[in-house]
């Protein structure tokens, strides 16, 4: 298991490789350095030619700000969380259909008594 460490930067020897996460990007990035963030170094370049563009394309992913420079940090956060359901009163995404019928017979069972 490979885990994440201060930057050399920090005062703290390197043990292995430096991971970003889209919490050390400033609030705004370029899509090379979020690409890193999201994938990891050895694939950001690959993800951004294929997978990059149609994700772009997904509505709630932010625009590249002109004025900025890069993406909000912030917002992309927020659409992957929203994306892979991890919003925070979220447990993952919902297992199914609601059957709504079981609390109706539940209550048929208890009135029968």
């Amino acid at each position: 298991m490979t885990q994440a460490l201060l930057p050399p930067d920090a005062g703290q020897p390197m043990t292995t490789r430096y991971h970003i996460t889209l919490d050390d990007l400033p609030m705004f990035a370029n899509d090379e350095d979020i690409a890193e963030a999201l994938v990891g170094k050895l694939a950001a370049k690959k993800w951004r030619k294929e997978p990059m563009p149609t994700i772009a394309k997904l509505p709630g992913f932010p625009a590249i700000d002109a004025f900025h420079g890069g993406r909000p940090v912030p917002l992309v956060k927020r659409f992957y969380e929203n994306y892979l359901g991890l919003s925070a009163g979220q447990k993952g995404k919902p297992d199914g259909k609601e059957d709504e019928t079981v609390w109706t017979r539940l209550r048929l069972r208890k009135s029968e008594r």
